[in-house]
């Protein structure tokens, strides 16, 4: 079945900001291919992968964006998918998938791999019948498609075990519902990557469709105990009979990173029985995945550094989000602009900038931020729940609570982009610049209202806005340790 690997071919990895594709294109890296990544935003990929790494602009469901990205493809990766979207992900992922099958179809590529998901017996979940439908998308009006079907996914930064961490960490004891009691087969994300990585080296020339899992299956409710087991705590658990979808998300907002929009949606999933039916796979491929414990194991190991990899909620798609700084205007932009300036280098009046969220907080009424996540979890939106990826490390396209990171230059400036549910579209922009002896720090919040509902939001919460804004800058000038001077409002 293998054969020698090609450095002079193009490998072309969608996907690449999402969990697995994030650790899919080192791999291949290590393997010596070629390789090019399609983003809709270049820049959050710039400084994740190796230099030699291409990354081209093109979004599946614009088809024109497909043709440059595709041209001189051997083989291609499918990871999009449309779960965190604000619309119908179904409909997404349809279009999508038919964009991409027939572009690559058209520009010759020779083989097209997808991840999809393990399904049972019984009616499926909206998300699993849209992952197979994906798949026979791509097999029917694409090239050749190798499509391997995957249950619960383990790893450091998985939405699975995110979802099993916290439960398992915050709740002593909990009610279950008929889900955690539910069959599956999880497995490692390694063996993930490596059933993905040795697709390319399959000989066939058709379709072909694999069910990867680890050696056994197991319930949820068996996961978070060995999870348990493995942390050295007692959970006691009392089952339900019945727990409504939209009930489990509410109840899953409140204890885990997991927001409701895609919580619903990950939740009517868990009562599909993911099981391997068919090995196949182990004729097929040298790759003998790890066992439950093992799984496990190594996430907490990873887990215990500093940062993970890569995280589900690395993934622009797990936010639903909008256009850049730059992009479409809903209406006319409202500004609020504060400076002051510091005596102080540049990098140390931009150090409690670049350490801003998560853990540190925001510098000012970190208990009204709360409440402001809390209203956004319970709206469906991304919450503050996701914290950030590094300490101190800011790259473009980091989730930082319910903001994500749009652009990012050291000691210099940071953009900030809402992903909490507005009417509308907000930045919070951060500027470093020189100013005689010192430096000028400067902080812009815009919002870009959307009608009469974007504007009542803006104006009605105008006090606290101009409270929070202008207490978060005192208390960024604060933690530089050096005072400040000439703090006030500037022109919009």
């Amino acid at each position: 079945m293998d054969r020698q690997h090609c450095s002079n071919r193009t490998i072309l990895v969608t996907g690449a900001s999402g969990y697995v594709g994030g650790r899919l294109v080192p791999a291949l890296e290590e393997r010596g291919e070629r390789i090019r990544c399609l983003a809709r935003n270049p820049g959050y990929l710039a400084t994740r992968f190796s230099s030699r790494t291409e990354v081209i602009a093109g979004d599946v469901l614009d088809p024109d964006s497909l043709v440059a990205a595709l041209t001189g493809v051997d083989a291609a990766y499918y990871l999009v998918h449309s779960m965190g979207s604000r619309a119908g992900f179904e409909e997404q992922d349809r279009i999508g998938a038919r964009n991409f099958a027939r572009a690559a179809r058209e520009r010759g590529v020779r083989r097209v791999i997808y991840l999809g998901g393990l399904i049972g017996d019984g009616e499926l979940s909206p998300h699993l019948a849209s992952r197979l439908e994906v798949g026979r998308i791509l097999a029917s009006e694409g090239p050749p498609t190798l499509e391997f079907r995957a249950s619960i996914i383990i790893g450091s930064g998985s939405l699975s075990f995110e979802l099993l961490r916290s439960l398992v960490n915050k709740l002593p004891a909990m009610v279950t519902p008929r889900w955690v009691r539910t069959p599956a087969q999880p497995i490692a994300i390694d063996d993930v990557i490596a059933y993905l990585t040795r697709g390319l080296d399959l000989d066939d020339e058709g379709s072909a469709v694999f069910e990867i899992g680890g050696p056994r299956q197991v319930t949820y409710g068996e996961l978070m105990q060995e999870y348990a087991r493995q942390i050295g705590v007692r959970r006691v658990m009392i089952p339900v009979p019945l727990l409504s979808p939209r009930l489990s998300s509410l109840w899953l907002g409140l204890v885990t990173p997991v927001y409701a929009r895609v919580g619903r949606k990950l939740i009517t999933s868990l009562r599909n029985e993911t099981v391997v039916r068919d090995d196949a796979v182990l004729e097929r491929f040298p790759v003998r995945p790890l066992g439950v414990g093992e799984a496990i194991a190594r996430a907490l190991r990873d887990e215990d550094r500093e940062m993970a990899r890569t995280r589900w909620s690395d993934a622009v798609s797990s936010s639903g989000r909008g256009p850049l700084w730059g992009g479409k205007r809903f209406g006319s932009r409202i500004v609020d602009r504060q400076q002051a300036e510091v005596p102080a280098e540049a990098a140390r009046a931009f150090a409690p900038i670049q350490r801003i969220g998560g853990s540190r907080g925001w510098y000012f009424a970190n208990w009204l931020w709360g409440l402001r996540g809390a209203a956004d979890l319970l709206a469906g939106g991304v919450g503050m729940r996701r914290g950030r990826r590094h300490p101190v490390d800011i790259r473009p396209g980091d989730p930082l609570d319910f903001w994500r990171v749009e652009a990012f230059e050291p000691d210099r400036l940071l953009r900030l982009q809402a992903e909490m549910k507005v009417p509308g579209r907000a930045w919070l922009q951060f500027e470093v610049e020189p100013a005689g002896d010192g430096s000028r720090v400067t902080q812009t919040a815009v919002f870009d209202p959307l009608g009469l509902g974007g504007l009542l939001y803006w104006y009605g919460l105008y006090p606290i806005h101009w409270l929070i804004f202008r207490g978060m800058l005192r208390g960024i000038l604060r933690a530089t340790g050096v005072g400040w001077q000439n703090l006030q409002s500037a022109d919009g």
